[in-house]
């Protein structure tokens, strides 16, 4: 007789609404003020309309997002169930140190460091948030967003899914003001990149310690190229 499987149980909707907070442009934790180098590539003449806008963008999440932070965010959400801090630990050092110029570096520490106080003005209860707030040399975004993530109640994966959306709404409006475009090739790019996530999310999830990455050449050599860019709406 065949096996009958059960339908996953349905997320609680109190955990489904948090993590639509943690993903939404309106968290104060200046995620809207960085480009993440797309700014440097419009100023580089490699992305100037809409197709080139979007594959930037996707190329960008498959090459850099999934293969790093999506994986940090999984193991870290892992660690802080076990209050593990040794391996917390060892994630923010990864993150810490794969940012490969000033500027990337300044903008996971910054929004880190900005969601362990929004946490502080939420919840004092928890003990994990002071381990957070000491890392060392800050807390950084992924690992920040992975303990945020465990209070919601909400499976990893959902986390995840909610981690890259965040990351893909943020990229849209970036290229809306730096291209620059206009709405409806913003809500055609969000569309390409939500129908990308689920994938993206389940290789980031499948990916042992070795195989996490932060590779990216292109990516790193325009960030320290937009440092001394000499006109700039974004600070990364």
């Amino acid at each position: 007789m065949p096996r009958i499987l059960k339908p996953p149980r349905p997320t609680p909707p109190a955990a489904l609404l948090k993590l639509m907070w943690l993903a939404s442009p309106a968290l104060p934790v200046g995620g809207f003020s960085y480009s993440e180098v797309l700014e440097s590539a419009v100023e580089a003449g490699l992305v100037t309309n809409e197709v080139q806008a979007a594959e930037w963008v996707t190329d960008q999440l498959h090459l850099a997002l999934s293969r790093s932070d999506l994986a940090v965010v999984h193991k870290a959400i892992g660690a802080w169930n076990r209050a593990d801090l040794d391996s917390i630990t060892a994630l923010n050092n990864w993150v810490t140190t794969t940012r490969e110029s000033s500027e990337l570096r300044q903008q996971t520490q910054q929004m880190g460091r900005s969601l362990v106080e929004w946490l502080r003005n939420r919840d004092l209860s928890d003990e994990r948030l002071a381990l957070l707030a000491v890392l060392q040399p800050a807390p950084t975004w992924p690992v920040a967003f992975a303990l945020a993530a465990t209070q919601t109640g909400a499976s990893p994966r959902e986390a995840l899914l909610a981690f890259a959306f965040g990351w893909a709404e943020n990229m849209v409006q970036a290229s809306l003001k730096a291209v620059p475009l206009g709405q409806s090739a913003g809500q055609r790019i969000l569309a390409k990149l939500s129908d990308a996530i689920p994938a993206c999310v389940d290789r980031a999830i499948a990916l042992m310690d070795s195989e996490r990455q932060a590779f990216a050449p292109m990516f790193a050599i325009l960030s320290a190229q937009h440092e001394t860019q000499y006109s700039r709406l974004f600070r990364s």
